[in-house]
């Protein structure tokens, strides 16, 4: 059972690592055609946060890929992962609230933003990461 729980958790870090640099692979053109590019994402954090100043969509475009890219990273390699994993759920939290003001609740449910966000949060409430960077370091 502890093996199952083991794997799931390792899963779990990997899927959310992966989705995060998925996301931040598109908007700097790594996937090709299939990438939303710069501009685009500045357009679209503009449209999510309708409800601020839409100056602010480039310092917000920069700021929440400078944080999924380091939430990626850590995850991928699993340092800090309680810690990140909280990071990670807060952060989607925010994504899941300003989708849901500015477009409605079908979006974030459509992109399954609060999974993402319930998954990060889950993540945090473990207590050791087995195949990673922490529970090397505490060996």
């Amino acid at each position: 059972m502890k093996t199952q729980q083991d794997t799931a958790v390792f899963l779990l870090r990997i899927a959310l690592a992966f989705g995060f640099l998925s996301a931040v692979a598109s908007r700097l053109n790594l996937w090709g055609a299939q990438s939303s590019g710069w501009k685009k994402f500045v357009e679209y954090t503009a449209e999510t946060n309708s409800f601020l100043p839409q100056s602010w969509a480039s310092i917000i475009a920069v700021l929440s890929t400078a944080a999924e890219l380091s939430i990626g990273i850590l995850l991928l390699v699993g340092y800090l992962v309680k810690g990140t994993a909280r990071c990670a759920s807060i952060l989607t939290l925010f994504f899941a609230v300003a989708m849901s003001i500015s477009f409605g609740i079908k979006e974030p449910l459509d992109y399954s933003v609060f999974v993402f966000c319930a998954g990060a949060f889950l993540l945090s409430t473990f207590s050791r990461y087995q195949w990673s960077l922490d529970q090397f370091l505490q060996q």
